[in-house]
């Protein structure tokens, strides 16, 4: 079964989420788009995701919770799991983590929490635009110990890209799939040597605004159209 997917979506709980990034709005917009399964991943947080998840339930999309962890190295890597309870548990490890420092909307913006009627409910009060104290190899390690998915986010950008930061892709770890915003840049990787061709590679949109969610650009082949078959997918070897 060919599944039309979008890994990578921020809320209006990300500073930098267009305050239009409620619930009802992104399913909507991925129902559009022809969209059967999309991931809710806000920066260090998954406020947003349980809203998420309800109205994805009441028309039939399937809405993975995720989030989007800066780690200790400044590398952005995209963390899906397959119950929210593991991603609850994930984000109490994040919370432990980070620097106690509280968020300046007239600098960031603000961190919406917004329940499945699009009713803002409160506001994140955590400077969630910043490094954890979580190196790669924990984070790495402690997503796959519940069961998740672990896929370094936008490798090709300048900004939070693991080559960017690191210079490589540490072949100690077993990571199965990498997300990219230009293939040209991915072939280039490819062709000098800094990347083995030994990962899945999908192409995410990291919306901030509604009109960047993708539409057809992301297609993976899975067993079934449910959560746990495409989470499969994305951790096996290519």
């Amino acid at each position: 079964m060919i599944v039309k997917a979008d890994f990578h979506i921020h809320t209006a709980v990300s500073p930098c989420g267009d305050n239009d990034m409620t619930p009802n709005n992104i399913v909507n917009m991925a129902r559009l788009k022809g969209l059967r399964a999309i991931a809710i991943t806000d920066h260090n947080c998954i406020a947003n995701a349980r809203a998420c998840i309800e109205v994805g339930n009441r028309v039939g999309l399937i809405v993975i919770p995720g989030m989007e962890l800066q780690t200790r190295e400044e590398v952005h890597v995209v963390c899906l799991f397959e119950t929210l309870t593991q991603a609850e548990y994930f984000q109490s490890y994040v919370y432990e983590n980070m620097p106690d420092l509280s968020n300046n909307e007239k600098i960031f913006g603000e961190q919406l929490i917004i329940d499945a009627m699009d009713n803002i409910i409160g506001k994140n009060k955590r400077l969630l635009l910043t490094s954890t104290n979580i190196s790669l190899d924990d984070a790495f390690n402690k997503v796959n110990s519940l069961g998740g998915v672990f896929i370094p986010a936008h490798i090709d950008k300048s900004a939070n890209g693991i080559i960017e930061q690191l210079g490589f892709i540490p072949d100690y770890l077993d990571i199965k799939t990498l997300e990219y915003r230009s293939i040209n840049k991915v072939n280039n990787f490819i062709k000098t040597g800094v990347l083995k061709d030994r990962y899945r590679y999908i192409r995410s949109s990291d919306a901030h605004y509604l009109n960047d969610i993708l539409e057809d650009e992301n297609q993976i082949e899975c067993d079934s159209l449910e959560l746990g078959s495409i989470l499969q997918k994305l951790n096996e070897n290519v």
